[in-house]
C-alpha cells in the first residue's frame, strides 16, 4: 500500500484568502522562529519547507548593489521630468529587473527600500539626490507612480513590495542620528506626513522605514506616528523595516533607553516589525528581544503582530504561490524543490532594447532648460564644439546605482550626435608632480594588463564592506615621476588620477595605490586634502584623515602617532626618514589654460560642471554652500572669457547659485544613468525640445537659506511656498525650444471641489512639452498660508499649432490647512486664486472663486485647555517629546527666554485661575493681547526627571479686577529656564 499523501496545510492552499493563511502559517511556527523572523535576515524553517527571507533590496533609480543592471537617472532628476507615467514604467523595469536578478541570485531581494519621499525642503541636504521635489504634491504623485510600476498591476500578487524612505522630517545628514527636527503640527500635517499619506493610501505601498532622526525630541525608531497615523491611512499590512544600525542607535548615540532590550521592545511597541541592525547577524537582535520578553517589556501577541505583517509581504510577493504567481514563480526565497511558474517573459526582463530605450527618454525628459538668450539649439551640422569640464567625459553613479552595462558621457553624446571631428576635449583638470623632500617624485608603478573590474560588479548585500584592492603594486617615488591629474571638487577636497584613468586609493592595508575606476564606497579612500606644512605641503588621505610617508616599500598613510625616535614636531625619523612627508606640488599643466586654447577655436563651448555623488555632498555629508566650486567656477570664467558662446551644463545631484548674467545659454540635469550623455547630445542638438523642470527652489546664494536644522517651513518661511525672496531660479522653471500660449481658464465650484478648465497651444515652429501646472492661492487667509501651493500639473506632448484642452478636479481638500485650534483640516471661507503657468512665478492666467468652507470657532479654552505645541506663533522654542510614548511639550531654545502665542482663546464669562503642567526647571509668565504679565507660574525646584511633571496653579488676575479674562483674547506665554511645557489649562 503506498502512504496516504498528506494533507496540503492551509498556508499552502492559494484558494485561502490571505489572511487565513498568515493566521494559520503563524500558528505553526515556534517562539523561537517568530523571534527570529523579526530581524532583516530571516533563517529558513526547513521543517516547514520555507525559505529564508530577507527585507531590504535598494531600487531607488535601479536595482542597486547588486552588480550590473540598468541605471535610471538619479531620483531628483526622475522628479525634474514632472511626468508620473514615465516613472510608473519605470519602477516597472526596474522591479522585472529585480525579479530577473532574483532569478539567478537569490541574495537579490523582492522587499525594495524605495522610493525616498523625504521633501527636498534644504538644498544643502546630503541626500538631496534621493528624493523627487520640495512639494509634497509632486513627490507624492511621482512617489506613487513609482511605486505602482514596482508593485504590478495584477489584483492579488505583487511584482516587487516597495518601502518608503524615510519616516519622517529627514533632510539632515548633520548629527543625522542625534539631532531633533522640531515640527510644529502645522508643518507635521501640511507638509511631512502629506507627502507619505497621499503615497500610502495609493494602495501600492508595503511599508516605511523610519529614520536616523528624532522628531520632537522622540526617535523617529519610536514614533508613536506610526501608530496614530501611518496605520491608520490603509487597510493593508504595512511592514515597518528600521534603518541599518537604528536600533543600536537608540541606546549607543540618542541614549533614549539605558538597555536595548527596553529599545527593542519600544520599537516593536511602536510599530517597527524588521530590525536591520548588525549586517546579516541576527544574534544580536533576537538576544535582546529574548530579554525584552523574559523581562516582560514585550508580550508573544506583539511579537505575533509584527511577523504576521512580515507574512502578509511575503505572500503578497508570491512566495508561498509559485504555481499562480504571474510574476515568474516565488518570492524572496521558494521552498527547496518547489516548481517555479514560467509567467509572462517580460516579467524577468532585463537589459532589454526597451529598458535600454526608456533609460535615454527618462534622462532626455530630466533635462531642464534653465536660460536661453538663442544659442541653443546647436546645428550639428555646421558647428565646432568644445566640450569641456570636470564632468564633460564622466558618468557618475551614486551610492544607490547599481554597475553599468551600458555608459555615455556628455563628450561621447556630442561625438556620436555631432561627429568626433567636430568635438574638442578638455577636461580641465592641472596636472601636477609630487616632489619629495628627498628630490624624487612620486611615481605610479605599470599595472598589470588585466581587464578592470568596477566596484561593486560582482554584487553585496553590503556594499559599505567591499574592501579596495591590494592586488596592485604601491606608488613608490623615483628620479622619474607620474604626472596626474589633480581633480579639486571644492572645499580643499581633491582626487589624484594616474594617467592610464585609475584614482589614487588607499587600502585597508595603508598602502597608496592607483587602483580605483572611480571614487565610491561608504567612507570614500580616493579623497585628499594638500595642507600647507614646513614649506610645501602634506598629502593628507582624508578617509582614514593620515597624511602619506614613504616607506621603503612605497608610499602608504602615516601612523598617528610617530613612533619612538621621532621627531614630535615634524614626524620625521633623522635617519629612517619616516613620518609624513612634505612634498612640493609641481603644475606642468594649468586647467584653466587648456580650456581656454580649446574654447577659442570653437564656435561653442559646452562646459560641464556639477559634482561627484560620492564627494562634497552625500549620505553622512552635508553641502557647506550652494556655491560651485572655485576651480569650476575658473574653468567657466576662462572659458567664458575665451568664447562669449558658452553654454554651461550643471550635472548634479542639487541645486548651485551660479550667476547666469554673462551666459547664453545654462542648462540643469541630475545624473542622468546610462544614458545621460546621449541624452544631453540630443537635447543640445534639438533632436529632443527639453521640458525638464525644476523640482525645487534654486536660491541665489546662502543668505537666503534657513538653518539647515530649522525644519519650520512656515515660520521660516522655506520652499517656494512661502520664500518671499527673489530666486534665482523659481520651482518649476524650465524653458522649451517651442512656445506655448494659455487659453483662458475657468473655474466652477461643486459641493465636493472645483474643476479647473483651460485650453494650451503650441505657438511655436517644433514639436515639444509643455508641463501645465495649476497653483492656488488664499487671498486674504486668517493665518500664513502658501504664497502659491501646487494643486494639480500636467506635462503634455503637443505639435506645432497643436492645442490641448486642460481640465483638472480639485477636491477641497486641496484648499484645506490644518487648524490647531481644532487638531484637524479645515477649508477657511473666503476667496481662493487659482493660477495656471510654466512655472510657479510664470503665471499665464488666473482667475478667482469663493469657497464657502467652514468659519473658525474660537479655542474653547476652559473647556478644553491649550496644548503647548499647538501653538500659533512662537519664537526661540523647540518641541520636544512630553513622555518616551506619545505627546508632545515646548522648551525654550537654550538660553534663549521662548515666547508662544495663541490666537482666539474663548475665556466665556471670564477665568481666574491659570494651571501649567511642566517638568524641569523655569518660568512660565502668561499675558493677553501683548499686555502685562498677568500670572507668573515657577518651579520651586527642579523636578526629578524631563518626563515628571508638576502641575502650578496661580491666580488670573489683576489689582482691582478678580476676573481679569473674559471673551476672546491672543494668549501669550513667556518660558524662562531648562523647563517643558506640555499644557496650560484654566478655570472660572
Amino acid at each position: 500500500m503506498t502512504a496516504p499523501t498528506p494533507p496540503t496545510p492551509p498556508f499552502r492552499d492559494p484558494r485561502l484568502p490571505f489572511a487565513k493563511r498568515v493566521d494559520d502559517l503563524l500558528s505553526r511556527l515556534t517562539l523561537e522562529e517568530r523571534i527570529g523572523a523579526l530581524h532583516q535576515f530571516t533563517p529558513a524553517v526547513e521543517r516547514l519547507g520555507i525559505a529564508a527571507f530577507r527585507t531590504g533590496q535598494e531600487a531607488l533609480h535601479g536595482v542597486a548593489w547588486m552588480g550590473p543592471a540598468t541605471v535610471f537617472p538619479q531620483a531628483v532628476g526622475l522628479g525634474a521630468t514632472w511626468n508620473p507615467e514615465l516613472v510608473r514604467r519605470v519602477g516597472e523595469a526596474v522591479s522585472r529587473e529585480t525579479r530577473a536578478m532574483r532569478a539567478r541570485d537569490e541574495r537579490v531581494g523582492l522587499n525594495v527600500w524605495a522610493p525616498t519621499v523625504n521633501l527636498l525642503r534644504h538644498p544643502l541636504w546630503g541626500r538631496n539626490e534621493e528624493g523627487y521635489s520640495e512639494d509634497p504634491r509632486l513627490t507624492s504623485a511621482i512617489a506613487t507612480a513609482y511605486t505602482r510600476g514596482l508593485r504590478g498591476d495584477h489584483p492579488v500578487y505583487w511584482r516587487t513590495a516597495p518601502v518608503l524612505k524615510h519616516w519622517l522630517a529627514h533632510n539632515n545628514e548633520t548629527a543625522r542620528d542625534t539631532a531633533s527636527s522640531s515640527v510644529r503640527p502645522r508643518v507635521l500635517h501640511e507638509y511631512d506626513l502629506r507627502a507619505f499619506r497621499d503615497t500610502v493610501e495609493a494602495g501600492a505601498v508595503a511599508g516605511v522605514m523610519p529614520a536616523y532622526n528624532l522628531v520632537n525630541g522622540r526617535p523617529n525608531h519610536v514614533s508613536p506616528y506610526l501608530r496614530e497615523q501611518l496605520r491608520t491611512w490603509t487597510e493593508e499590512e504595512l511592514l515597518v523595516c528600521s534603518d541599518a544600525g537604528a536600533p543600536s542607535n537608540l541606546v549607543d548615540s540618542e541614549h533614549y533607553f539605558d538597555t536595548h532590550e527596553e529599545a527593542v521592545a519600544a520599537s516593536l511597541r511602536a510599530g517597527v516589525d524588521s530590525f536591520t541592525d548588525h549586517g546579516t547577524d541576527s544574534s544580536v537582535i533576537v538576544g535582546r528581544l529574548e530579554g525584552a520578553l523574559r523581562q516582560g517589556l514585550l508580550t508573544e501577541a506583539e511579537i505575533d503582530e509584527a511577523v504576521r505583517r512580515q507574512l502578509s509581504v511575503r505572500f503578497r510577493l508570491g512566495e508561498f504561490d509559485p504555481d499562480t504567481d504571474p510574476y515568474g514563480g516565488g518570492g524572496n526565497g521558494d521552498a527547496p524543490g518547489a516548481p517555479r511558474a514560467e509567467g509572462d517573459p517580460d516579467e524577468h526582463a532585463f537589459d532589454t532594447p526597451e529598458h535600454r530605450a526608456l533609460a535615454q527618454e527618462a534622462a532626455e525628459q530630466a533635462v531642464v532648460l534653465l536660460k536661453n538668450d538663442g544659442l541653443l539649439p546647436l546645428t550639428p551640422a555646421h558647428t565646432r564644439v568644445a566640450v569641456v569640464g570636470l564632468l564633460a567625459d564622466e558618468c557618475k553613479l551614486d551610492w544607490y546605482s547599481g554597475t553599468l552595462i551600458h555608459r555615455s558621457t556628455p563628450l561621447e553624446g556630442l561625438y556620436e550626435r555631432f561627429g568626433a571631428d567636430r568635438v574638442e576635449f578638455t577636461e580641465g583638470v592641472d596636472r601636477v608632480l609630487l616632489k619629495t623632500s628627498a628630490g624624487t617624485f612620486l611615481h605610479v608603478p605599470p599595472a598589470p594588463d588585466t581587464p578592470d573590474t568596477a566596484r561593486g560588479a560582482e554584487g553585496a548585500l553590503d556594499p559599505a564592506l567591499l574592501a579596495g584592492r591590494t592586488d596592485l603594486a604601491p606608488l613608490t617615488t623615483g628620479p622619474e615621476g607620474t604626472e596626474l591629474a589633480l581633480v579639486d571638487w571644492g572645499e580643499g577636497v581633491l582626487t589624484l588620477r594616474a594617467p592610464d584613468g585609475r584614482y589614487l586609493s588607499v587600502a585597508e592595508d595603508g598602502y597608496l595605490r592607483a587602483s580605483a575606476d572611480q571614487p565610491g564606497g561608504w567612507v570614500v579612500q580616493e579623497t585628499f586634502r594638500l595642507e600647507p606644512h614646513g614649506g610645501g605641503h602634506l598629502l593628507r588621505h582624508l578617509g582614514t584623515g593620515l597624511p602619506l610617508q614613504v616607506a621603503a616599500d612605497g608610499v602608504k598613510v602615516a601612523p598617528e602617532d610617530p613612533p619612538a625616535g621621532e621627531d614630535a614636531a615634524t614626524g620625521r625619523d633623522a635617519v629612517a626618514g619616516a613620518g609624513p612627508e612634505v612634498f612640493e606640488l609641481i603644475v606642468t599643466e594649468h586647467g584653466e589654460e587648456t580650456v581656454a586654447r580649446a574654447a577659442a577655436q570653437a564656435d561653442v563651448v559646452v562646459v560641464v560642471a556639477g559634482n561627484d555623488p560620492h564627494i562634497n555632498g552625500r549620505e553622512t555629508e552635508d553641502r557647506t554652500t550652494l556655491r560651485l566650486p572655485a576651480q569650476q567656477e575658473l574653468l567657466l570664467r576662462a572659458a567664458r572669457a575665451a568664447n562669449p558662446s558658452t553654454v554651461l551644463v550643471l550635472v548634479s545631484a542639487y541645486p548651485y547659485a551660479v550667476d547666469p548674467t554673462d551666459l547664453p545659454a545654462m542648462l540643469w540635469t541630475a545624473h542622468g544613468g546610462q544614458a545621460a550623455g546621449t541624452a544631453l547630445a540630443r537635447v543640445l542638438a534639438g533632436d529632443v525640445s527639453p521640458a525638464g523642470r525644476l523640482p525645487q527652489t534654486w536660491y541665489a546664494g546662502d543668505a537666503d537659506l534657513p538653518g539647515l536644522l530649522d525644519y519650520d517651513v512656515i515660520g521660516s518661511r522655506q520652499t517656494y511656498l512661502y520664500f518671499g525672496g527673489t530666486p534665482l531660479f523659481p520651482f518649476g522653471h524650465g524653458l522649451s525650444y517651442a512656445a506655448f500660449a494659455y487659453g483662458e481658464l475657468t473655474a466652477r465650484a461643486g459641493e465636493r471641489g472645483v474643476r479647473v478648465s483651460f485650453t494650451v497651444t503650441n505657438t511655436g515652429a517644433v514639436t515639444a512639452d509643455e508641463v501645465v501646472q495649476l497653483y492656488t492661492r488664499a487671498v486674504d487667509p486668517s493665518v500664513p498660508r502658501p504664497l502659491r501651493e501646487l494643486a494639480a500639473h500636467r506635462r503634455l506632448t503637443l505639435a506645432p499649432g497643436e492645442t490641448a484642452d486642460v481640465s483638472f478636479e480639485l477636491p477641497l481638500s486641496v484648499f484645506a490647512f490644518w487648524d490647531v485650534a481644532v487638531g484637524r483640516w479645515r477649508v477657511e471661507p473666503g476667496r481662493y486664486e487659482l493660477l495656471a503657468g510654466a512655472s510657479s512665478m510664470d503665471v499665464r492666467q488666473r482667475t478667482a472663486l469663493t469657497l464657502y468652507g467652514e468659519p473658525a470657532v474660537p479655542r474653547a479654552v476652559l473647556e478644553h485647555g491649550l496644548d503647548a505645541a499647538g501653538f500659533d506663533e512662537e519664537s526661540d522654542t523647540e518641541i520636544v517629546d512630553r513622555t518616551r510614548e506619545a505627546g508632545d511639550a515646548v522648551t525654550p531654545v537654550a538660553g534663549q527666554e521662548g515666547e508662544l502665542v495663541f490666537r482666539d482663546c474663548d475665556f466665556g464669562s471670564g477665568a481666574r485661575e491659570v494651571s501649567v503642567e511642566v517638568s524641569g526647571e523655569g518660568t512660565v509668565e502668561l499675558s493677553l493681547d501683548g499686555g502685562p504679565v498677568l500670572a507668573g507660574l515657577s518651579t520651586s525646584a527642579p523636578t526629578p526627571g524631563r518626563y515628571d511633571y508638576v502641575t502650578l496653579v496661580a491666580p488670573l488676575a489683576s489689582p482691582g479686577d478678580p476676573v481679569a479674562a473674559a471673551g476672546v483674547h491672543e494668549v501669550r506665554l513667556r518660558l524662562r529656564g531648562a523647563l517643558r511645557l506640555a499644557r496650560v489649562g484654566f478655570s472660572g
